[in-house]
């Protein structure tokens, strides 16, 4: 080919990708990245291109631009926080990921049930670290540009020492997948659907991917509930991290595997497993790939070295129930229950310890909704109890503790509350 011809082939495909670009960001209506030059816009061919001709490493940004949560932070992050915007123009490969459609999911692994995470690697493939963490305390309770400003330091750190660090960096990709996309996985629903251009209706949420190996494990015999613990956060080995920091520990549980360990409070934990640490979601990430069985852990500290941690069976058990794909385990119970307020419960005399959530909707269209109605729920009803104990306070919660215990065609043994009386009802769950 002709250089001229080359060349304006070369702008051609780049006109066509920024009107791409500006499509989708129009179709999704991604207000937090509109008017900013700082991202490359969901274009990671582009960002590897220039990250090889300057030598920097690139910044990634994940973001489920219709999801609520996380909004405020993603715009400081987007369009607001002046220190991160320089940082990352100055010495990253900034780019912007707003759909999983065609993510590459071996490149990209990390806590899919998050609404924004961060991952920084290098053009040739290597992951530098990941940032972005989420718990029942709330979607932002990890999350900070001051944290993730430390981070992005690390990182940086990482990419001058490269490649004279890669063993300390080999294990942060992965593990190959059997699939490369979300659409190639064997979970996924209506992938032809899906498969349509991106918009706000028609959008591979990250959660999806979660959604979807629980799902073709369950199709499979092969789900277990040690799967909901996924990612658990460094209290569950009894490391408190310092939030806006991302690796120095601010104390030590008492009681913990980390108590009988030689770590101490105000030091940088500086690898664990080998691996180089430069966030919280990094912790997560080795503590992610272990099993929930008893299982050793080795954590060298800036200041006391090397320590090994003995974890027992159950380590891994944390609370799931903020987690969107939580959903997606069957059974399901397809229900609204908001909890009740506070005048209704004071109303019905109950304790601050019982559960009482609210019957809103009842979905008639599944057959678990219709075996509801049929053994009595109705609109207005409050739920209290489940075989014989009180129920969850969130609506999350006590679908949690129904997964638990009962299974598909189980029969659900529920208590209810109508017009003061205690009603109890019995109700077939089915797919």
């Amino acid at each position: 080919m002709k250089p001229a011809l080359f060349n304006l082939l070369f702008v051609l495909l780049a006109v066509m990708n920024v009107q791409a670009d500006d499509r989708l960001l129009d179709n999704l209506n991604d207000d937090h990245a509109r008017g900013t030059d700082l991202w490359i816009y969901n274009n990671l061919s582009e960002a590897k291109a220039q990250a090889r001709r300057e030598n920097k490493p690139i910044f990634v940004t994940f973001r489920c631009v219709p999801c609520r949560d996380c909004k405020g932070f993603d715009a400081e992050v987007a369009a607001g926080a002046d220190e991160i915007a320089t940082l990352a123009k100055e010495n990253f490969i900034p780019i912007r990921q707003v759909e999983m459609k065609g993510v590459d999911l071996n490149q990209f692994q990390f806590d899919y049930d998050l609404n924004w995470a961060a991952m920084f690697i290098n053009a040739d493939g290597t992951v530098y670290a990941r940032y972005g963490t989420q718990s029942a305390e709330g979607a932002d309770a990890y999350n900070s540009t001051t944290g993730l400003k430390a981070t992005m330091k690390r990182v940086l750190e990482l990419h001058k020492n490269y490649p004279s660090n890669q063993d300390s960096l080999k294990d942060k990709k992965g593990a190959p997948r059997a699939y490369s996309t979300a659409l190639e996985m064997p979970g996924m629903e209506k992938t032809a659907t899906l498969a349509g251009l991106t918009s706000r209706e028609n959008c591979i949420h990250c959660h999806m991917l979660h959604d979807s190996e629980n799902r073709h494990a369950q199709e499979t015999g092969t789900f277990t509930f040690d799967s909901l613990f996924r990612f658990p956060l460094p209290q569950n080995v009894g490391l408190n991290i310092v939030r806006d920091h991302g690796s120095k520990i601010e104390s030590i549980s008492a009681g913990s595997a980390a108590a009988d360990s030689k770590l101490k409070p105000d030091e940088e934990i500086v690898t664990i497993n080998g691996q180089a640490i430069a966030s919280v979601a990094d912790i997560q990430w080795v503590l992610h790939n272990l099993p929930n069985e008893d299982v050793n852990l080795n954590i060298v500290g800036s200041k006391s070295g090397p320590s090994t941690l003995s974890l027992r069976k159950g380590w891994k058990e944390t609370d799931p129930t903020w987690r969107g794909s939580l959903h997606s385990v069957k059974p399901q119970f397809p229900i609204w229950t908001p909890p009740a307020d506070d005048k209704q419960r004071t109303g019905l005399g109950l304790s601050d310890d019982q559960g009482a959530l609210v019957v809103k909707y009842i979905a008639a269209n599944k057959k678990t909704g219709q075996n509801a109605q049929k053994a009595g729920l109705k609109i207005g009803d409050i739920l209290v109890e489940m075989d014989g104990k009180p129920i969850g306070n969130t609506p999350q919660k006590w679908q949690y503790q129904m997964k638990l215990k009962y299974k598909t065609g189980d029969t659900l043994p529920l208590t209810i509350i109508r017009n003061g009386k205690r009603i109890p009802i019995q109700i077939t769950l089915a797919d």
